[in-house]
Order: structure tokens, then C-alpha cells, then sequence
């Protein structure tokens, strides 16, 4: 069967999950729209400030709205933020202490946050420099959290449990809203003053609550990702318990600054609007995402999540099993891409990551993963890691080529 006649078969078996997503955008907007009437947003609140950023309306209402929309105490949504990862260093470097303990519970973190950490490089000053021990808990066999483990795993000294929402550059599954409810339950339990902390990345709406409207105390995210709408051109935000928030934001600016400052450049209405389109573009991506699964499953490749299984981030893994394969699969992606078409993706050393990476993306943001990209590491097993998408029709047309790749290899 080639590639037009699988897509077909595809969207026909897919109808009823797409009309799920559908309503789950729906549930999702009404949260975001009911925010924005709440704060009463208006023209006026796109206006930005010069300099220091003191006394930025729009920025103060969309902090509010934003911390609304995640059911959280607080919110700072900050352009300053250069990535996901540096808000989630923000927020780690602005909780935890010398002494202090973090346990990361999903196994181990995504690439970016290794030398963070401490487990890879030195001399940058990482969380190890500053005296903050690392500990995790492996996945099961299977995959999953180890529950068993986890329930007596919060030490004394264990400040902070470190959640990755999403399964990175890793083949296991991402967590659901109910598993990570799950994991901050079983830490109270045994020590109510532990931060249960997660790196959202990947995961905004894509169900109808958000980790802090179930317990988590503190989460970050980028705002090139879901949350931004595809149209944000750069920031990240921290969002949860008010105090947590301003000790983040401490560690952005500075102490007795902290989420006070920071100018917007203008970049006000696009933050505001790029909330509003968000819970759509996220279902795309969604709906894209169950098509690659289905169409490559199909062909017999290794998938996930599994073709009719629930979504639970904006990413789709395959498992390709060659070099040669990965590199043709990037290749089409990019050529069926609306930037930079005419480029051809090769190997690369990143900063933050261990594996040379294949990227494609020609995204109109640099980076965005909100909107249709591909990238792995070039490391066995040779998964492709497919993200976003602001249509799914685009994911289809690039899906018919990227079989055709492929296929010829």
C-alpha cells in the first residue's frame, strides 16, 4: 500500500478520536477564554514598557490570566526565559539550597537538564557545584514509574521531586495528568513539605487540567511550545504556589526584583493571542501525531505512543532502527516544510545535548516544536522524534513524503 492509501485508511479510522480532540479543544478554550474575560484583557493591556519594566499592566494581567488558565496560585511568563530548560533551571536553582536533596522519579531527565544537574560538564555551575545532591528513581521494565519504590523513596533531605512530564529523548511513555497526581499524593504522604516540581514541556492542554491544578506545587515550560500558539517568538514561564513563582523569577533577575522586572518588547499582544490559539494548535499536533502513529504502525516500525493510545505530550516517536533512516525521514520532513524547504538536515553537536542530533524544521519561529518538526539523536535505536503541528493536513502531506524516503532507503 503507498503512502496517499495508508494516509486515507488513516483519517477514516481516526474520525471518532479526532472528533474527541475536537471537543477537548473546546473544553480547553472555554478555560482560556473564561480567564481572559475574568481579567477583562483589552487593547490596552498589548502596550509594553522600556527599560527596567516596572509597572507593566499587560504584563501583570497576563501573569494573572496565565496562572488562571494553569489553576495555579501565580504565574510569570517572561520573554527573558531563553528556553523551557531555562526556566526549569530557574525555578531549581531558585528552590533548592546547599544540602538540599532532588529526586527525579521518572527516571532519567531530558539531555538538556543533565549538565544542569551536574551529570555531565563541569565548571559551569551546576546544581552538584552548589552542593545539591541528585538522585533518581529507574523506570520499570515496562516503562512506568516504579510506585512501589517511590512510596518510601522522600528522605528527610529530599527538598525537591523533579516530574518530567514528557518522555524526552526516552522510549517510555508520558505521564497522564492522573499519574502525576498520582506521584504528588504519594510524596505528601511522606513529607508534606517536599516541592513536587515538573518540567511541563510538551504537555500544556493537551488534557483539561494542568499539573498545578492537581497538587504540584511549582512547573515551567517554553513558550515556543504549546502554550505560545505557534506565534510567540521566544520565553518561557513558571507557574504554581506564589512564593515558589517569585523565587524563580529571583534567580531570572534578581533577588528583591525578582518577577517585578523584565521588559516585554512589545510582545504583549502576541503572548496574550498565542495563549488564545493554543488549546487548537495543541489539538493539530494531537491529531497529527495519532496519524504518523497509525500510518508508521501500519508499515511496522515500533511506535509511541500507539496509534488509538491516549495522547499525553505533542510528540510521537519511531523507531526507525537506522541511521540512514532517520536522516531520509528528516530530510522529507524538511523539504515538505514551509521554511527552508530547500535544506538538507545533517548531523550536528548541539549545546546541552550528548548525541550529534538531525533536526528538520522550518518553523517560522527558530526552534518551535508548537509547530511541525522532527529531530533524534544519532544514537541506536534510530528514533525519530516527530512534534507539533499547526495542521494536521500538513502532517499528512509530509507524512506521504517521509514514507516515500523511507521506503526508497
Amino acid at each position: 500500500m503507498n503512502g496517499s492509501d495508508l494516509i486515507a485508511e488513516a483519517e477514516k479510522a481516526l474520525s471518532l478520536i479526532f472528533s474527541g480532540i475536537d471537543s477537548q479543544v473546546k473544553e480547553n478554550l472555554k478555560r482560556v477564554l473564561s480567564a481572559f474575560c475574568k481579567y477583562r484583557v483589552g487593547p490596552h493591556h498589548f502596550a509594553g514598557v522600556t527599560g527596567y519594566g516596572h509597572d507593566d499592566l499587560g504584563r501583570q494581567v497576563l501573569d494573572q490570566v496565565f496562572a488562571e488558565v494553569m489553576g495555579a496560585e501565580a504565574a510569570a511568563v517572561r520573554v527573558q526565559f531563553v528556553s523551557g530548560t531555562h526556566a526549569i533551571a530557574c525555578a531549581l536553582y531558585g528552590v533548592l539550597r546547599p544540602g538540599d536533596e532532588m529526586l527525579a522519579v521518572a527516571g532519567a531527565p531530558y539531555d538538556t537538564l543533565e549538565e544542569v544537574i551536574g551529570l555531565r560538564g563541569q565548571h559551569q555551575g551546576s546544581l552538584a557545584e552548589f552542593g545539591i545532591r541528585y538522585r533518581q528513581l529507574e523506570l520499570t521494565e515496562q516503562g512506568t514509574i516504579d510506585w512501589q519504590a517511590l512510596s518510601t523513596a522522600i528522605k528527610p533531605h529530599t527538598r525537591l521531586v523533579l516530574i518530567q512530564r514528557s518522555c524526552g529523548y526516552s522510549w517510555r511513555s508520558s505521564l497522564a495528568i492522573a499519574d502525576i497526581a498520582k506521584i504528588v499524593t504519594l510524596v505528601k504522604q511522606q513529607n508534606p513539605d517536599t516541592i513536587c516540581f515538573v518540567d511541563n514541556c510538551y504537555g500544556e492542554f493537551i488534557e483539561t487540567v494542568e499539573p498545578t491544578a492537581v497538587g504540584a506545587d511549582l512547573m515551567a515550560g517554553s513558550l515556543i511550545k504549546n502554550p505560545g500558539g505557534t506565534i510567540v517568538t521566544a520565553g518561557g514561564y513558571v507557574a504554581g504556589r506564589s512564593e515558589l513563582v517569585e523565587q524563580a523569577t529571583c534567580r531570572l533577575t534578581a533577588p528583591g526584583i525578582g518577577s517585578s522586572g523584565g521588559a516585554t518588547f512589545e510582545q504583549n499582544r502576541l503572548l496574550f493571542q498565542g495563549l488564545f490559539l493554543a488549546p487548537q494548535m495543541v489539538g493539530e499536533a494531537m491529531k497529527g501525531n495519532h496519524l504518523m502513529a497509525y500510518v508508521f504502525d501500519r508499515l511496522g516500525y515500533p511506535v509511541n505512543p500507539l496509534p488509538m493510545a491516549p495522547r499525553r505530550d505533542v510528540i510521537q516517536a519511531i523507531q526507525l532502527g537506522s541511521p540512514a533512516k532517520l536522516k531520509a525521514f528528516c530530510r522529507a520532513i524538511q523539504q515538505q516544510s514551509p521554511i527552508g524547504s530547500y535544506l538538507d538536515p545533517v548531523p550536528a553537536a548541539m549545546p546541552g545535548y550528548e548525541s550529534e542530533l538531525v533536526m528538520a524544521g522550518g518553523t517560522f519561529i527558530d526552534g518551535s516544536t508548537s509547530e511541525f518538526s522532527a529531530d533524534g539523536p544519532l544514537r541506536e535505536p534510530y528514533i525519530v522524534f516527530c512534534q507539533g503541528g499547526t495542521h494536521w493536513t500538513h502532517v499528512a502531506i509530509a507524512l506521504e513524503a517521509a514514507i516515500a524516503a523511507i521506503q526508497a532507503t
